[in-house]
């Protein structure tokens, strides 16, 4: 792959994660700002990117992949996004801002599949070069937030213009990035959705481990959706620039990764990323502004084992039970079972859950500590069929 080639992937992938950033990780405390929002609202309006996430496939399999090379109908989606994002801060319906929400989604999720299908299409050894496309991603991310947190703008209709902005760069560039022609044939869109798959439910453990990662889904909704409300109505400085101490973590830990899978094996990694879940959702409900603050920011670096650990793992693990045959459609599924129905299940489950325990005063606040025991206890119950499951089939094979 050339240099400058490289630099055009690497620019890609910065700014297609840095437009998700800008808006997403506040809107739930714009929302409450200024649409003045529930928290049921708040948890539908994060349910748009799972319910994109369960579309997304078709569009890629049925229309993308026959009809339109990958960089201009990247660049045409990205256009159409950037003008939704400036429309969004002029709505102040919190049903018209859902569907707005949820067309923006439905436009920005296949732009993820298809930068992923620009860059592998120059690459001649995808293993080995396709990570260091991908880290831009991750520090687009965090310069987002960064950016968002210093300049004081969780709670403005700004995170939205810069996405916008960004998105209208990113649209225009994309007509100049390496051509990437359509293959001339549909893919299948149930592969994208990984049905051929399903014959990996034969094996009690991993359908044990796939219902898992379904469950897991429903306390990571709690952290997506009302973590940056949390830590600003606690009244913590800059927010959402701290929170992005939790991509720095992901970014570490990930790099332990390798070694711990071969050393510790998937079993241990997955117990120890869901331990991981509990004890940020009890440093969250302990944690305050003051002596106990240190606990906020644990919970916070927690995220690189809690995603890493299960997330990361979890795909590769699922590589290692598919083999080469059914891989793709293996990622599929896991990836719609986890990032669209679990991730929708959970984030109606997070806003129900949050709006029971808010105080009737004005502003609105709540019991936090409430809020977060429940992914706690949720997390807790997955880790012990986990333990449960594992330890009885040890038992059954030392008995054979």
């Amino acid at each position: 792959m050339k240099t400058t080639t490289g630099v055009q992937l690497a620019f890609m992938m910065f700014v297609q994660y840095f437009i998700w950033s800008a808006w997403y990780v506040t809107m739930g405390t714009y929302m409450g700002t200024n649409l003045h929002s529930s928290d049921k609202e708040i948890g539908m309006a994060f349910s748009a990117l799972a319910i994109a996430t369960m579309i997304s496939p078709f569009f890629i399999g049925m229309v993308a992949d026959r009809y339109f090379a990958a960089q201009k109908i990247m660049g045409v989606l990205h256009l159409v996004g950037a003008l939704l994002l400036f429309l969004t801060p002029t709505i102040h319906n919190n049903d018209v801002f859902f569907w707005i929400i949820l067309l923006y989604s439905i436009l920005y999720m296949p732009t993820i599949a298809l930068s992923n299908s620009v860059a592998f299409s120059q690459m001649n050894d995808p293993g080995k070069q396709f990570p260091w496309i991908r880290v831009f991603g991750t520090l687009g991310w965090i310069v987002a937030g960064l950016l968002v947190g210093n300049l004081g703008w969780e709670k403005s209709q700004a995170t939205f213009q810069l996405a916008a902005a960004a998105s209208v760069l990113l649209g225009l560039v994309s007509f100049f990035l390496p051509n990437t022609p359509p293959k001339g044939v549909a893919t299948d869109a149930s592969a994208s959705l990984g049905v051929e798959a399903f014959i990996l439910f034969r094996n009690r453990p991993y359908l044990i481990f796939f219902i898992a990662a379904i469950l897991v889904c429903v306390p990571l909704s709690f952290y997506y959706g009302f973590a940056n409300p949390f830590l600003n109505e606690l009244g913590m400085k800059n927010a959402a620039g701290k929170m992005i101490m939790g991509q720095l973590s992901e970014g570490l830990f990930i790099m332990a990764i390798p070694f711990l899978f071969n050393s510790i094996g998937v079993k241990k990694m997955l117990l120890l990323g869901m331990t991981a879940w509990i004890l940020r959702y009890i440093c969250f409900a302990y944690g305050n502004i003051g002596p106990a603050e240190w606990m906020l920011y644990a919970g916070i670096i927690l995220h690189g084992v809690c995603y890493d650990f299960f997330f990361v793992t979890g795909y590769m693990y699922t590589e290692k039970k598919a083999g080469e045959s059914i891989k793709n459609a293996a990622q599929g599924l896991f990836t719609f079972a986890t990032y669209g129905l679990g991730m929708f299940i959970g984030t109606w489950f997070s806003g129900v859950i949050v709006n029971g325990y808010a105080f009737p005063t004005i502003p609105v606040t709540h019991d936090w500590k409430s809020i977060w025991l429940v992914p706690a206890y949720i997390a807790a119950a997955v880790l012990i069929y986990f333990i449960l499951f594992f330890r009885e089939k040890k038992q059954l094979s030392a008995n054979q």
